[in-house]
């Protein structure tokens, strides 16, 4: 019988471990991708618990091995349990399998803080384990020597099951230790920018914008001066500090920051970091709306790199903006630095610079850059639609001030580029893919779909949509549908539920239900672009593309 018992226990070990490693692997991932938020963790739960469903029968199935090893005691309830919890553990390792094939966009990143947590997790396992053995023992259940068959089906049933929750255990269990962690690096990082005393820092925020803003900065700046920006999307303290230690150099003359949030004082968080001494603010509007709560959340939050800027600093604010607008008017006269910041507009005349005979083409765009000074200058740059003049507007506007005439910047505007994932057009042939999949908003969309407009050929819009956009985020789905079938010829969604407000949308306008074409998979949907036959140039528009934990 022990033998018999060893055995199934082998067979257990075998199964348990790759299920136990799959289930951890995919809700780590998860986790990383709600930026280790238990909160945010919960709630994608509870929206996605069909997905994991078979987790939750993993739990109940080893709760009953392990409770009725103790109450029923009878062989055949041991082998038959062990029986399915093995087909159990065989579907998990499948499904999983392919749950990370199909999860790869953005790849779980194993950084010293999963590996923490990875190890806080299997500790609680080990405990779980051997807590049961003793209790079990104490109740008279096995003697000394049993102790050594304890149902393993049981505990990697229930173990592998618990990875729905572990990840957020072993968050809340290492939060002292990662808080020690994070405050050595960002003291750290402090240090060196007090010894760069030289070092001028500019702050950029926005809800949507500042990642394009930044770089197009960098390029401008850099034919004057030693600048260092932050990378890629690295927008958050722990972003910031790791381009401090890591990038930044005693012959750096000025920063660009940018920051990022989606809670309200996240943008301070930053400034108490770095101290910029110049912000510059993108845009505010509708982005993050479910963690922030409202739009006068965002308003308060964008501001809080204005509240950050000194005496002697200079704000830098897109004078398109409505909400900037709003908030500007409200705080004015509570100290000086409102009363005067430098505004940049797109074809709206008044204080600061603006931009006037804006002329687009599909090769690019032209326009006028008119300063407060009275310089003016004709500009060209191959960047696409109307919508980039604000932005680079931004960026012209910031380099002015520091000194480079509009003359001097007439060529590095001419050398920017379209930042990946953003607009950026991608030439294969017969075929332009218009790549603006890096994120997608209200206006950013609606803008997207215009420059789509401008094209000439066969105009096809691929989407699934915008996300965390709170409780109005189906009718803004529903707007950006009458958006598209204005400015498109074939529209491919890409999720059959999400996209049902952009479908009502789009059919609201009297377009073609027969040019719309639902898909489970964006690269069903690519493929499918593709392979349309046309005598035309086909424009392919990848509007967003929703991160594996959506």
């Amino acid at each position: 019988m022990m033998r018999g018992f060893i055995i199934r226990n082998l067979i257990s070990l075998v199964l348990g471990i790759p299920a136990f490693w799959l289930a951890l692997r995919y809700n780590m991932h998860m986790f990383q991708l709600n930026t280790y938020m238990n909160n945010e963790q919960n709630e994608w739960l509870r929206r996605n618990s069909h997905l994991q469903w078979i987790l939750n029968f993993a739990i109940g199935l080893g709760l009953i091995r392990i409770g009725g090893e103790v109450i029923i005691k009878k062989q055949w309830f041991g082998i038959a349990m062990d029986i399915l919890i093995w087909l159990t553990l065989i579907v998990i390792i499948l499904v999983y399998r392919l749950m990370k094939e199909m999860n790869s966009k953005k790849p779980l990143k194993f950084t010293p803080r999963v590996k923490r947590m990875v190890a806080t997790d299997i500790v609680i396992c080990l405990l779980l384990l051997i807590v049961p053995d003793i209790l079990i023992a104490l109740m008279g259940g096995f003697d000394a020597a049993a102790l050594i068959a304890f149902p393993l089906s049981g505990f990697f049933a229930f173990a592998t099951g618990m990875q729905l929750h572990l990840n957020k255990w072993a968050n809340t269990i290492n939060r002292p230790i990662e808080k020690g962690v994070n405050n050595h690096y960002i003291n750290d990082a402090k240090r060196i920018l007090k010894e760069n005393t030289d070092l001028t820092i500019i702050g950029v925020t926005g809800s949507y914008g500042k990642t394009s803003v930044k770089f197009y900065l960098e390029t401008l700046l850099r034919q004057k001066y030693k600048v260092l920006v932050t990378p890629e999307s690295y927008n958050t303290p722990m972003g910031i500090v790791i381009t401090i230690r890591k990038f930044l150099k005693p012959t750096h003359e000025i920063f660009i920051c940018e920051m990022g949030a989606r809670y309200v004082g996240e943008i301070k968080e930053d400034c108490d970091l770095v101290h910029p001494h110049h912000g510059l603010i993108t845009s505010i509007g509708p982005q993050h709306l479910d963690t922030f709560g409202s739009l006068a959340n965002i308003q308060k939050t964008k501001f809080e790199l204005a509240d950050a800027v000194p005496d002697g600093g200079v704000l830098f604010l897109n004078g398109d903006n409505e909400y900037i607008a709003e908030e500007l008017a409200a705080r004015k006269g509570s100290r000086a630095l409102y009363d005067s910041p430098v505004l940049y507009h797109s074809e709206k005349t008044g204080s600061g610079y603006y931009a006037s005979d804006i002329k687009v083409t599909n090769h690019g765009t032209e326009f006028t850059v008119n300063a407060p000074d009275g310089e003016s200058e004709r500009f060209s740059m191959k960047l696409v639609g109307g919508h980039n003049v604000i932005n680079v507007m931004g960026a012209i506007a910031v380099a002015h001030e520091f000194g480079i005439s509009l003359a001097e910047l007439r060529i590095p505007v001419r050398k920017i580029q379209s930042v990946p994932h953003r607009m950026e057009i991608k030439n294969h042939g017969d075929v332009t893919i218009i790549d603006d999949a890096f994120n997608s908003n209200p206006i950013g969309s609606k803008a997207a779909v215009e420059t789509l407009a401008l094209m000439d050929g066969m105009r096809i819009l691929i989407t699934p949509g915008m996300v965390e956009l709170g409780e109005d985020e189906a009718e803004y789905n529903r707007k950006f549908g009458t958006y598209a079938a204005d400015c498109c010829d074939r529209i491919f969604l890409v999720g059959r539920k999400h996209t049902e407000p952009i479908k009502e949308g789009i059919l609201s306008k009297g377009f073609d239900e027969k040019n719309i074409e639902v898909f489970d998979k964006v690269e069903d949907a690519i493929n499918r672009a593709y392979s349309i036959k046309t005598d035309q140039h086909k424009y392919i528009l990848l509007e967003n593309d929703l991160p594996d934990n959506y």
